[in-house]
């Protein structure tokens, strides 16, 4: 993160001082002036000339009366036409040049086409400020069997999105030289928060694999943890978002509400998708700048409860093994001993090598019960023991049934496994049986 703001940070230098110690009087194109910019003596209608765009940056430098040259975004002016070009795109704007609005209803749709049924590109908040550019021929919006008196107007908002908005919930004032009110209401802006929204942020959101382990019985502990959770915290003013492979926190100052069942955070990359009371879609973009979509739930189950219980069953399923042995031998694949502590030592498993366990494998390591095994398998094995060999990478799993006198053991190299739990059995297993071996040392 630091990287990248260091390199933001190079690039705006290095762009500001090629504006202003390079930059040549050549225009490359003539724009009109869209939303006020009173602190250069500049009001919407106003026509200056553009030397750079920079789409860096997102700012076009334009110059002004007194031969200064300034920086304005992107969305404040129309796109650099010639001169003469540039006259006749000014004639569209000049009748609602100083027009501005306040929005009367929160909520307000901004759409894509003068339609009441087109999309909706932008939800506006009341009391929120809009610039008129211009009037447009739509389809007339009616409420019941009355048609309601307004015009469909092009608008600009603040953060430079345009659409088409009836005119019916606005209240239209000029503007003086200064940008400020001329006449009409003065309708302050409300600070609601949305029904949906609060109900999300009232909530912590895991994801939607936890459902789905839960309901199968099929725990995987390395992606089940109580801390993956996305959560808005509206009194500490913060938001997290922590799963197995992303950990953020942002400083939560808002959200634009972009849809009925959508919001954006404001300056944060993630927009929350609402699909039902206790399912939300998060789209996230990383530092890379791809897009992602996570599912979230609501978990009604108490997750440290379920974690334990499944560290119980592996514990439990290990030490059964361990306790009917703990030392197994076999005439053709050698001596087998588990230990209480969950490691294991293995001599003379040569016949295995290497279509189950590799050449570089020592005699010892570690040892756990970690998978589940599907109904179907239960019928004739107690489990998956997962054995990991010192000087090896790859884990090897056995399906275990502990017999009366011994361990039959079978190899689940290829077996098909779905999550946490083994579903099928490899095509062609070896199996290896030992015996247990007594007390005093002889095999039973």
């Amino acid at each position: 993160m630091k990287r990248f703001f260091s390199s933001s940070l190079i690039i705006t230098i290095l762009f500001s001082t090629l504006i202003f110690t390079s930059c040549k009087d050549k225009v490359m194109g003539w724009s009109v002036v869209l939303w006020n910019i009173p602190e250069s003596n500049l009001q919407s209608g106003d026509v200056v000339p553009v030397y750079i765009k920079s789409n860096i940056s997102h700012v076009y430098v334009i110059g002004l009366e007194d031969g200064k040259k300034i920086e304005v975004p992107l969305w404040q002016l129309t796109d650099p036409l010639s001169k003469k070009k540039n006259l006749k795109s000014k004639v569209r704007y000049e009748e609602y040049a100083r027009t501005y609005a306040s929005v009367k209803l929160d909520g307000l749709p901004c759409r894509a086409e003068p339609v009441n049924t087109a999309k909706q590109v932008y939800r506006l908040r009341k009391g929120e400020v809009i610039k008129i550019l211009y009037k447009g021929k739509g389809q007339v919006v009616m409420a019941g069997k009355t048609a309601l008196e307004g015009d469909w107007f092009r608008i600009l908002t603040k953060d430079g999105t345009q659409g088409w908005c009836f005119s019916y919930n606005l209240n239209l004032y000029e503007t003086d030289v200064t940008g400020n009110q001329l006449g009409g209401e003065v309708i302050a802006e409300e600070e609601t928060e949305d029904v949906v929204f609060t109900e999300i942020a009232q909530k912590i959101w895991y994801p939607d694999y936890f459902d789905t382990m839960i309901k199968s019985n099929n725990i995987d502990l390395s992606r089940m943890h109580p801390s993956f959770n996305f959560r808005i915290d509206t009194e500490n003013k913060k938001v997290s978002l922590n799963t197995k492979d992303i950990h953020e926190t942002w400083d939560y100052k808002g959200y634009t509400k972009n849809d009925d069942r959508e919001f954006a955070l404001t300056d944060i990359p993630v927009v929350i998708i609402s699909r039902r009371s206790n399912f939300i879609v998060l789209r996230y973009t990383g530092e890379d700048g791809k897009p992602q979509e996570l599912d979230f739930v609501t978990i009604d189950a108490d997750l440290n409860e379920i974690i334990e219980n499944e560290r119980t069953r592996r514990s439990w399923s290990y030490l059964q093994i361990w306790s009917r042995g703990p030392v197994y031998t076999s005439t053709n694949y050698g001596k087998l001993v588990f230990d209480e502590d969950g490691s294991f030592q293995w001599s003379n498993f040569r016949l295995l090598v290497p279509s189950v366990i590799k050449s570089t494998a020592k005699n010892a390591g570690t040892a756990q019960v970690k998978y589940t095994i599907s109904k179907s398998l239960a019928q004739n094995y107690d489990g998956v023991v997962t054995l990991k060999f010192n000087g090896m990478n790859e884990e090897v799993n056995f399906l275990y049934r502990l017999e009366d006198d011994g361990l039959r053991l079978e190899d689940a190299t290829s077996a098909k496994i779905d999550g946490n739990q083994i579903k099928e059995r490899s095509a062609s297993p070896i199996i290896v049986y030992f015996k247990r071996q007594s007390s005093s040392g002889s095999a039973q």
